[in-house]
């Protein structure tokens, strides 16, 4: 398991994997605009798998395709016949089929798989949309989101092929006339029936939140037990409480939205237990957050991350960078990931509101491996503290970022421009006003 910090970093590896693969390219895509480049003046998406189909390579795309409720969220490549025209005119051959979700909710889940179930498998998961913004580099550049994406090979790399084929298969347009695309569009995969071999020593764990209805094939993993995806899944959240509920030191949380009620509940649990927590969040939220501030019904959802501010160990941080003319602009967090203790973490595309909890098709990786976990908190708070952390504990780690954002506080307030790094703390209690 690799975790990768930045769009420049997850899509160089994710080019070298589709470059290198033999067999197949198989990915999940929510969010989509023309835009999007692979870094360093590097191919379309339509290029790098047009590019991969034309070597002999299976490169099959299940596009997420909105309802009218869900269909302001963001640019997708939703089968129209604009879009079909598009591929039309390239002579693009890839297959692909799109899918709806339930009502305002949408399939999230952002999924490369290299060489499904050969020996060169491997798979790339998280948050990062396939847009321009998404790949912008850190820094003075404009626009550029912080996110985190992590490869994976290995066993866990299974259930990642498990979920492409139970997708794919049950895919809600695939006999429609315009659900489908390509070569081999018409066919049904097989669900794998081999566990891939160890490729390292941590133990890794795929999770999903599935909405209840969307796919009803529980065929199991191999060696496993036959699933009620009809039910549907919230494996995600549900591990998201009690990751929360065991840890016994430190909580580091990067997410687009602040923790729901269940989730800042738990929190404070912790944070009653003497446990230091930092919640990185998008220092500007959208507007539909700011629309949920206004909402008396969603009161709750403030009053209880206002509540955490009131514990002298939590911290609601953002960050922002200077520009070409030496401004601070906000750096929009896209991240999803949780850190425990310096030996467990999460990374996928789940975020903490009710959508992604309740109603979006997720997926996450966990991983329990100190030698994993550690350096990955070290390469983020060096980002965004400008300081190497690693002689510190998850706790002297945590306090120093809270110091260090309450300190960058005080001089965004009286424009001192002598940051030390880029993160600084949030009014709790304001969020989103």
């Amino acid at each position: 398991m690799r975790p990768l910090i930045d769009g420049v970093a997850a899509f160089r590896r994710i080019g070298e994997a589709v470059a290198a693969a033999r067999h197949s390219v198989w990915l999940t895509v929510a969010f989509y605009a023309p835009d999007f480049r692979m870094p360093d003046g590097g191919a379309s998406l339509f290029d790098l798998l047009d590019a991969a189909v034309a070597r002999g390579i299976d490169v099959r795309v299940i596009f997420w395709r909105p309802n009218p409720e869900s269909s302001r969220l963001g640019r997708t490549f939703a089968g129209t016949p604009g879009d079909v025209a598009v591929l039309r005119q390239r002579g693009s051959r890839f297959g692909a089929r799109w899918d709806r979700a339930r009502g305002p909710f949408l399939h999230h889940q952002k999924s490369w798989l290299i060489d499904a179930g050969a020996p060169s498998e491997v798979a790339f998961i998280g948050g990062i949309n396939l847009t321009a913004q998404a790949v912008g580099a850190p820094g003075h550049t404009e626009g550029h989101r912080h996110d985190v994406y992590v490869e994976v090979a290995g066993p866990a790399a299974t259930d990642v092929h498990h979920n492409f084929v139970q997708r794919w298969n049950e895919a809600s347009e695939r006999d429609a006339a315009d659900g489908q695309w390509g070569r081999g569009s018409a066919e049904q995969l097989r669900f794998p029936v081999r566990i891939s071999a160890p490729r390292g020593p941590s133990t890794v764990q795929i999770q999903r939140n599935l909405h209840h209805g969307i796919y009803t094939d529980g065929q199991p993993p191999p060696g496993g037990v036959p699933y009620r995806i009809a039910s549907g899944e919230r494996t995600i959240f549900e591990q998201y409480v009690l990751a929360i509920a065991g840890a016994q030191r430190a909580i580091y949380i990067e997410n687009q939205a602040i923790p729901v009620p269940p989730v800042a509940k738990a929190l404070e649990e912790a944070l009653k237990r003497g446990v230091e927590v930092v919640v990185l969040v998008p220092a500007t939220p959208e507007e539909n957050v700011r629309a949920a501030r206004r909402d008396p019904q969603r009161q709750a959802l403030f009053d209880h991350v206002a509540r955490l501010d009131l514990y002298d160990r939590f911290a609601l941080v953002g960050i922002a960078a200077p520009n070409l003319a030496g401004e601070r602009r906000d750096i929009y967090v896209h991240a999803k990931i949780m850190l425990i203790d310096d030996e467990w973490a999460t990374i996928g595309s789940c975020n903490l509101h009710d959508r992604s909890l309740g109603g979006h098709t997720e997926m996450n990786a966990s991983v329990w491996d100190a030698t994993v976990v550690r350096p990955l908190r070290c390469a983020l708070l060096a980002e965004h503290l400008g300081l190497d952390t690693a002689h510190l504990d998850a706790c002297e780690a945590s306090r120093l970022y809270r110091s260090i954002a309450d300190e960058n506080q005080r001089r965004r307030d009286t424009n001192d421009p002598a940051w030390q790094g880029i993160a600084y703390r949030l009014n709790a209690a304001g969020y989103g006003e």
